[in-house]
């Protein structure tokens, strides 16, 4: 199921001095004093800075007083369903920074002993079998080698194959599809994505009592998680 892992938020006080742009005449500054630091950790923003912060960020979504929110970047490693996967596409600031692949490693990862482990608790193991025999048939077909002759040799049992290069090219490509269209959705994978406040209070909203409740779920209880996070996009 969806976890989420190594978060790192950056922006979150420069945002918040931010949010009363509108207000200004001339010159802005929201450089943040580096020089205020409380128990290791900076404390930059004002009282009243704060409150105009949570007011704003509890603004209707859409009306745009929230906009500040979208300078407070989020960092994360998530573990995902294919299935959510999906889901979180949708939503156009939520950079996937870079993912793992089953394009480039699918038939590498069925010879992990810790396969079985990268699909969810709900998948079938008849299914995982399937998946795993698909890909056992893949590998096996990489085998083979050519010889000089121009045949095909299967290096485990040493016998000649009775295909040409074309028909094999064709029957690898053919298993390796097989490998890729029948990966259940309940297959899991890894990637690091960056996201912001603003889009975060869209998802959140969206998606707290979906019916995906152990993902989405899980997500939004990260979001509750984050720095001010709460107090700035007005959950209760």
């Amino acid at each position: 199921m969806l976890t989420i892992k190594n978060t790192e938020v950056f922006g979150l006080e420069r945002a918040i001095k931010a949010s009363g742009n509108p207000m200004t005449i001339g010159e802005i500054d929201t450089i943040v004093n580096k020089q205020h630091i409380m128990n290791g950790m900076y404390q930059y923003n004002t009282d009243n800075e704060k409150i105009r912060a949570k007011k704003l960020g509890s603004a209707e979504r859409g009306s745009g007083h929230d906009n500040f929110l979208s300078g407070i970047i989020v960092s994360a490693d998530v573990c995902f369903p294919n299935y959510w996967l999906k889901e979180f596409q949708r939503y156009h600031f939520a950079q996937i920074v870079s993912s793992q692949s089953t394009m480039h490693r699918l038939t590498t990862m069925g010879k992990s002993e810790n396969f079985s482990n990268m699909f969810n608790k709900y998948v079938d193991e008849q299914i995982i079998n399937i998946v795993k025999s698909n890909i056992d048939i893949y590998n096996h077909l990489q085998t083979y080698k050519q010889q000089n002759d121009g045949t095909w040799i299967d290096e485990e049992t040493k016998f000649c194959v009775p295909r040409t290069t074309e028909e094999l090219k064709k029957e690898k490509y053919e298993q390796f599809m097989k490998c890729v269209s029948n990966l259940p959705m309940g297959f899991e994978m890894e990637m690091t994505i960056t996201t912001n406040y603003l889009q975060l209070k869209t998802i959140y909203f969206q998606r707290r009592n979906h019916k995906l409740r152990e993902d989405w779920g899980a997500f939004c209880d990260w979001c509750e998680s984050l720095p001010m996070f709460k107090e700035l996009v007005g959950i209760e």
